[in-house]
């Protein structure tokens, strides 16, 4: 399959960026391309102009700020983030996260930022345009008909980031940059939990910087993924967990999902059967039950929607036992 036909725009810096995306209507962005470029060659985008920010220096690095958390620009890639001494350390959750992603080479390209921003996901929509023309295309690109929800009004298209489950759970802010100035927003309130309208930003910013407040740093985590394949795959089922204490005193707990709904979510209820108490194989099950009763997956994968919710049910008690060790 090949590129469709667009202009490339390559600006050097966000002012630049700014500029394109407020004066060129149908225009993708494109930062390490793992995520657009099959999209662009399967023609669920055929935009007229792809704005390539690759090149905007002030978009990139991990800096520490003494009294107030950690700065990670958007650009910054997963490998670096992997790799920083700094994230394994402090957010050992987003560490244990961002290493799962893809494979060695496309996490060399890929970017924090693109994750976070990464497209909803479906069995029905990821197709070439001759396989989704022959099945009458679906609601998400070019149809009225959602093929895992027959009869209902919305996409069900997943979200498959492998770093936001855990940036939830660290409490992460995102600041976003469009014409009207910069604008920070918590992550939990970036999603929309709707597959063909998967975030609150307009078509004319850019997400620019992942905050993490020092206030979550030192907590233990541990991230556990379900895939087809050991690499390059995206989540069919993704669970993230961090907790700080001990295994005989949870001082906080959070758990949060991926790849089971439109957006990532964190699991609700969690604090109240672990914080206080040792952790045990009772309430660890127990927290498994609320990540299966929050996980809400359809036929958008390969694997049986039944069989993703138990692995989350696994997952989810395994990551408790294992973050408290």
């Amino acid at each position: 399959m090949s590129l469709p036909e667009f202009k490339l725009l390559r600006p050097r810096t966000l002012a630049e960026a700014l500029e394109f995306l407020a004066t060129h209507n149908h225009t993708q962005i494109v930062a390490g391309g793992t995520d657009l470029i099959p999209s662009l060659k399967q023609r669920l985008f055929t935009p007229a102009y792809v704005l390539d920010i690759r090149r905007i220096a002030e978009l990139r690095g991990i800096r520490y700020i003494p009294g107030r958390g950690t700065e990670i620009s958007a650009l910054t890639t997963l490998t670096e983030v992997e790799r920083s001494e700094h994230i394994r350390r402090d957010y050992s959750l987003l560490h244990e996260a961002a290493k799962t992603v893809a494979s060695p080479i496309l996490r060399n390209m890929g970017t924090l930022g693109g994750n976070i921003c990464l497209d909803t996901r479906c069995l029905w929509y990821n197709q070439s345009l001759t396989w989704r023309r022959s099945c009458g295309f679906c609601i998400k690109k070019d149809g009225d008909l959602c093929h895992v929800a027959p009869g209902g009004t919305k996409c069900w298209a997943v979200f498959p980031g492998d770093t936001p489950p855990a940036l939830l759970c660290l409490e992460a802010e995102l600041e976003i940059t469009g014409p009207a100035g910069t604008r920070c927003v918590a992550l939990r309130d970036f999603y929309t939990n709707v597959g063909d309208a998967r975030m609150n930003l307009a078509k004319n910013e850019l997400v620019t910087c992942v905050f993490l407040p020092e206030r979550t740093a030192g907590y233990r985590g541990v991230y556990r993924k379900l895939r087809l394949r050991g690499s390059i795959d995206y989540p069919l089922a993704g669970v993230a967990v961090a907790l700080k204490g001990s295994k005989r005193h949870v001082e906080d707990a959070r758990v949060a999902i991926t790849a089971l709904n439109p957006a990532p979510l964190v699991v609700r209820g969690v604090a109240e059967e672990l914080v206080g108490n040792p952790v045990t194989p009772e309430n660890a099950a127990a927290v498994g039950e609320l990540a299966a009763g929050t996980a809400k997956p359809l036929t958008t994968s390969a694997l049986t929607p039944e069989y993703r919710r138990e692995m989350v049910r696994v997952f989810a008690k395994r990551a408790v036992l294992e973050a408290a060790k």
